[in-house]
Parts: structure tokens; sequence; C-alpha cells
């Protein structure tokens, strides 16, 4: 069978508070035309469906339409819930997926509601475990659907999830085309730009050991940069998203993957890449060196200027480039009181701030920096509904 395995949609994604639904439509069809040209038998798009909790209504046309679109091309279609989703409100829509024929998976809620089975034009058979964003808050509260001892809810992250995983698994079969979709980090994987850095810290990493090997392929969400983790007992792979959310993703090639796999044949993945969205671009130098600079005219860009801060520099440089999104004083140009450079605030994540204040305060405390996730987390994760 053939699988186009995509994630990481961001539908409804700004830039600097740059709009970027034109760009959005315009990616979304080109993956459209991909699914006509390559003809998946399964699209799996693994998480992070809109950028906020509470998408515009012009995200959720968009998110419906395409995924509507997927299903047209003849494929069937699965699409499970990431850490920027409302899970519950991602099961809303379930009633209008499961008319046009979508699987739709918002929050946990059951063992055989994560089990989707079909069978291919070809009459190969494939079961999906499909396996929406947990947080650390709801992970004890998703595996009691198993009948936890009072020991096992004590358990890590790692435990519950390796849990889930294993009772979702536990319906494959030697003879059927053996999937898991999630969205999760896993140990090995690489970091990007835009991954909401409180569900990408150590406590929420897991083994790629949790997957069984007798699963055929792992098509995961949430890691921004398109990968294959090595050290796992079957293919895990990283399809990366359709389009770069922030410029720490400026050098990713967007894109999708297409994989190729049958019971007895390993799966083939090749990278097909996703050329509508403008590029991004980070652009370093003084007002003379930036005016001889040559860039894509439709590329966003972010620029650092060599030179000391003066009235009129940012227009100069917006005047240069009007697809400047962010202008901004090179570091190497400003220094702290004791005489090092002060890193910029720009870019980096609340984490990485407060662990700078704790340096700068000269308070190295592990149990505040972890307190610190732990209320970031909380702040930052959407209370999901679980049935009684």
């Amino acid at each position: 069978m053939r699988i186009l395995h995509t994630s990481d949609w961001h539908v409804g994604a700004t830039l600097k508070k740059q709009p970027r639904m034109d760009e959005q439509v315009a990616v979304f069809a080109e993956l459209i035309a991909i699914a006509k040209e390559e003809k998946p038998d399964l699209v799996i798009v693994a998480g992070d469906l809109f950028e906020t909790a509470a998408p515009r209504a012009d995200a959720q046309r968009l998110l419906v339409r395409t995924l509507s679109a997927l299903r047209a091309t003849g494929a069937q279609v699965i699409a499970v819930a990431g850490n920027h989703d409302n899970g519950a409100a991602i099961d809303a829509l379930r009633g209008w997926a499961d008319a046009a024929g979508i699987q739709l998976r918002g929050t946990v809620r059951g063992r055989d509601n994560h089990i989707i089975t079909g069978t291919t034009d070809g009459g190969e058979r494939w079961t999906c475990a499909a396996l929406p964003f947990v947080s650390q808050r709801y992970a004890v509260r998703a595996t009691e659907l198993f009948n936890l001892t009072a020991a096992e809810a004590g358990q890590s992250y790692t435990d519950h999830l390796r849990r889930l995983v294993a009772e979702l698994s536990a319906s494959f079969s030697p003879d059927t085309i053996n999937l898991i979709t999630g969205h999760l980090t896993v140990v090995g994987g690489r970091v990007g730009g835009g991954e909401r850095e409180a569900h990408t810290v150590a406590d929420y990493a897991v083994p790629a050991t949790i997957f069984p090997p007798s699963t055929h392929y792992v098509a995961l969400g949430h890691l921004h940069r398109r990968q294959r983790i090595t050290a796992a007992p079957c293919p895990v792979h990283y399809s990366g998203g359709p389009i770069a959310v922030d410029f720490g993703e400026e050098t990713y090639t967007p894109g999708v993957l297409i994989v190729d796999v049958a019971v007895d044949v390993p799966a083939r993945v090749r990278h097909i890449p996703i050329k509508a969205a403008a590029p991004l671009a980070t652009l370093r130098g003084t007002v003379a060196e930036l005016t001889e600079a040559t860039v894509d005219e439709r590329a966003w860009l972010r620029v650092y200027v060599r030179e000391k801060p003066r009235a009129g520099l940012r227009e100069e440089v917006q005047e240069l480039f009007p697809q400047a999104l962010s202008v901004h004083i090179d570091p190497s140009m400003t220094e702290r009181a004791d005489g090092k450079q002060r890193a910029p605030r720009a870019g980096r994540t609340p984490r990485q701030l407060f662990a700078e204040y704790l340096d700068e305060r000269g308070h190295d405390d592990p149990a505040v920096a972890a307190l610190f996730d732990e209320l970031y987390d909380n702040v930052h994760t959407i209370t999901e509904e679980v049935d009684a």
C-alpha cells in the first residue's frame, strides 16, 4: 500500500503577526495535487492541525476543505490532534468527519476508538493505531481507561505512553500492514524552531522502543524537522510540516513523505517538497552591506543590523526590505553590564529566557526550572473533556 504522511499543518498560523492564510491555501492546494498524482491508499495527518486551540473561522474552513479534498482523491484519511489543538473541539467535528469518511481523533477515549482498519483497492489489509497528543496532566487519566493499579498510576509519562501504545498495538496481525500514528517527542529526535518548548523537554520524550517490532511504519508529528529515528525497532519517521512556521525552520525543505510498504516488504520512504509557501531568510550586516544583499522577492525576512542603535535605523532597513517582518540590532553590538553580550529575546522560548534570568541572578536550581516547566505546561495545555 501507499501512504502519504504529513503533519504539523498549523492552519491559521501567522509570522510576526503577518497573516499567512493565502500561503496556506496555496500550500494545501499543492498537497492535494501531490495526493492526486501519487494516489495514496491512506493519508495520515499526525497532529497540530491548527495553530491555536481557538482557530478562526477561515482556518476551520480551510482544514475541512483540505481533508475533504484529500478524501475525494480516493484515499482513506486519518488525522489526530496535536498539542496546539483543542482535542475536545477536534472530537466535536467527528459527526461531519464520519459522514465524510474521514477518521478524526482528538482525545483518548478507549482502545477500540483508536484502532482503525481498512483494505486497499488492491486487497491489502491494514491496521492503524491512531493516538492524539496526550499531555502529562492527562496521561494517567488516559491510561485509567485500561484499569491501572495504584502503583501503575504513579509511574512516569513514558510508562503511560508505553502502556497506551502496547494496548493499541495488541491487535496487530502478521498478515496485515501495521501502522501507528501519534503526536509526540521521541528520544533522539532533533527539535526544530516552532515546537512548543514545554512539550519537547525531557519529561515528554519517550524512547523509540515503545513501538513494537511488528509495526511496519510509525508516522509521527510534533518535531518540525523531517527526520528518521534510527534507534528504533521499526521504521519511525517525522514528516516535517508543509510550511515553515518560524525563522528557526528557515533551512528546512517543507514537504510530505510518500511511503510504500507491504506485509513482507520494508517501508520505502521518499520526500516530496512543497514549494508554494514563501521561504524564510535571515540577513545580517551593516546598512551598506544589506544594500548589496540579494534576496528572493517572495521571502519573509528577519534582519540583524550590525550597527549601534540610532534613530531611523529600523525605517532605513524596512525601506530596503519591505518584506522584513522583524529588524534587530545584532547581539554583537550590545553588551550586558558585566561586559558579556546579551542574547536577543526574539526567537527564544520562555524556558530559555527564564533559564538566562536564573543564570544572571546566580540561582542555579534545577527544581526551580522544573517547576517553571510544569507551570508553563499547565497554562498551555487545553483542558480536555473526558467521558464519564
